[in-house]
């Protein structure tokens, strides 16, 4: 969910941004004439979008992926403490 914010308002009300985005976390649409025009997030959000771009965008990662949730759906799950007991020492 964002909130729409006109760019006047948005220009006095840069300095409490951060407050407002720790508040309700999501994005500020700054509008021109009623048109969204800029995004305004909070760091963790832009650094998990970005993130989340990088592992869409890597195609081994992704079909890796799409493997392990068809093997998920078929219950071919292993137990975290067999994994947990591989790892140990």
């Amino acid at each position: 969910m964002h909130k729409l914010l006109p760019m006047t308002q948005a220009r006095h009300e840069l300095t409490s941004l951060p407050e407002l985005l720790a508040e309700e976390p999501g994005a500020v649409a700054v509008t021109r004439r009623g048109e969204p025009v800029l995004a305004i997030l909070s760091w963790d959000l832009y650094e998990s979008l970005l993130e989340t771009l990088e592992v869409l965008s890597d195609d081994d990662l992704m079909k890796a992926l799409r493997q392990s949730l068809k093997e998920a759906d078929r219950g071919e799950m292993i137990p975290w403490e067999k994994v947990k007991a591989e790892m140990e020492p």
